[in-house]
């Protein structure tokens, strides 16, 4: 059910967003007099189909891409017969240049939009949760087992962020941590300052190793949250809001504390004792071999929750959508240089069904979905044959040079770019086939 779920909203996420993307095309083809013959969400073979004026729109049943087919244009259906005919005026080659670079700039601006609008509704509606620096310290980090060979230790209080303050604990997740080069931290380790170099290649390692979420997070007092039915918390009586206080006399107050202590006592039989309203009570609690017993946690830090009016929204809507063409800028930066394998760092559509995981959540659906947006538009608007960008390079070159490429160039542009495409997504379907494998 998980793998369905995760298909599913990547289809419908893909959908969406490639949907919008052809149509901003076919738009400004219309807009400019243009004939449209095709709309396609998919790739064929064809699964539905309608007629409507000159326009075909219609369904494939490939679901990774779409395409629409405007008169006179050499594009991936490489149909290059009519090119041979003298040009009509409803024909994309026949338009002025600035008009053929705006149709070919169409679905790259309106998946800007997209990215951008997503944004600044989900900040407008949900505004911004923090931790502050001051409450992330009282306790500090917890450090995963990535963390913990680079030098960090469970407690450490993170001070600096390459050499600065910082405000708020996602700061030390940031592309600037991640996707720069010689970061570091700087940890209050029992009153003393130590000095953590972070690994250029960090971002690779967190990826291979699933820890991104994982790496560094908040210790953090806590009370149970949920119990899950029919589970060992449940069968011994603990209940929702209980705070946990000890574990066979040990006393506990820390979430982490909890994990690491369980993780000893698996599949034993231990007293838990927890603080319900102004009571203690003590429980006999079964711990699974993986050591748990089965309730979902709620941290007790001071989280604090900015809310936006609609113009701060606005700006801070576009401010995270374009971070996310920001962290793929440095990202490609740190494969030229080096840094990160491409095997590691590129993610195909398994990787990205993964991303948005096997339970249907709204919020994070369309968070992704916005990431997604910006991320087709940046890719889009590389400088490849075949891609709106290779198309937007070409049609500048003749907007300033006054002089039109001839139709075999256009004709071996595309084919080149056809080639590096679909070895390109050879490239990244096989890769994910690989690390779901091994």
């Amino acid at each position: 059910m998980e793998v369905l779920v995760m298909a599913g909203q990547l289809i419908l996420g893909l959908s969406i967003l490639v949907g919008l993307h052809e149509w901003g095309h076919m738009a400004a083809a219309k807009l400019f007099g243009m004939r449209v013959e095709k709309y396609y969400i998919g790739f064929p073979p064809k699964i539905f189909s309608i007629q409507r004026g000159e326009t075909e729109y219609g369904i494939g049943a490939i679901p990774l891409g779409g395409f629409v087919k405007i008169s006179g244009m050499i594009d991936e259906s490489m149909d290059t017969a009519a090119m041979t005919a003298e040009p009509q005026p409803w024909e994309f080659r026949s338009k002025p240049a600035w008009q053929r670079l705006i149709v070919m700039l169409g679905g790259i601006i309106v998946n800007v939009i997209v990215g951008i609008f997503i944004f600044v509704v989900m900040a407008y509606n949900q505004g911004e949760q923090i931790l502050s620096r001051e409450e992330l310290n009282k306790y500090g980090i917890v450090a995963s087992p990535l963390a913990q060979e680079i030098g960090l230790k469970t407690g450490d209080k993170i001070v600096k962020i390459n050499g600065k303050t910082y405000d708020d604990y996602s700061a030390i997740m940031s592309p600037e941590v991640f996707m720069g080069s010689n970061s570091s931290y700087t940890v209050d380790r029992n009153g003393e300052e130590v000095q953590i170099e972070i690994p250029n290649n960090l971002i690779e390692e967190l990826a291979e190793r699933d820890e991104k979420g994982t790496f560094l997070v908040p210790r953090t007092p806590f009370k149970i949250a949920d119990i899950a039915p029919g589970s060992n918390a449940d069968k011994a009586g603990l209940k929702a809001n209980d705070k946990i206080t000890a574990v066979n006399g040990t006393p506990i107050q820390l979430f982490d504390e909890l994990q690491s202590t369980l993780q000893t006592l698996k599949g034993k039989t231990s007293t838990i004792t927890v603080q319900r309203g102004t009571e203690q009570k003590s429980f006999k609690v079964d711990v699974t071999p993986e050591g748990t017993i089965g309730f979902s946690s709620q941290p007790l830090l001071n989280f604090t929750t900015i809310e936006y009016t609609l113009p701060e929204a606005v700006v801070a809507g576009t401010e995270e959508a374009f971070g996310v063409v920001y962290t793929n800028i440095k990202g490609f930066g740190k494969i030229f240089r080096g840094e990160v394998s491409a095997s590691k760092a590129l993610s195909g559509p398994i990787g990205i069904a993964r991303m948005f995981g096997g339970i249907w959540d709204w919020q994070k659906f369309w968070r992704l979905t916005g990431l997604l947006s910006m991320v087709l538009a940046f890719m889009n608007a590389l400088p490849i044959p075949a891609l709106d960008g290779g198309h937007a390079i070409i049609l500048t070159y003749e907007i300033v040079s006054g002089r039109k490429p001839s139709d075999a160039f256009l004709e071996n542009a595309q084919k080149v770019g056809m080639v590096l495409l679909l070895g390109l997504m050879a490239f990244a379907i096989f890769n994910d086939v690989w690390k779901v494998i091994f």
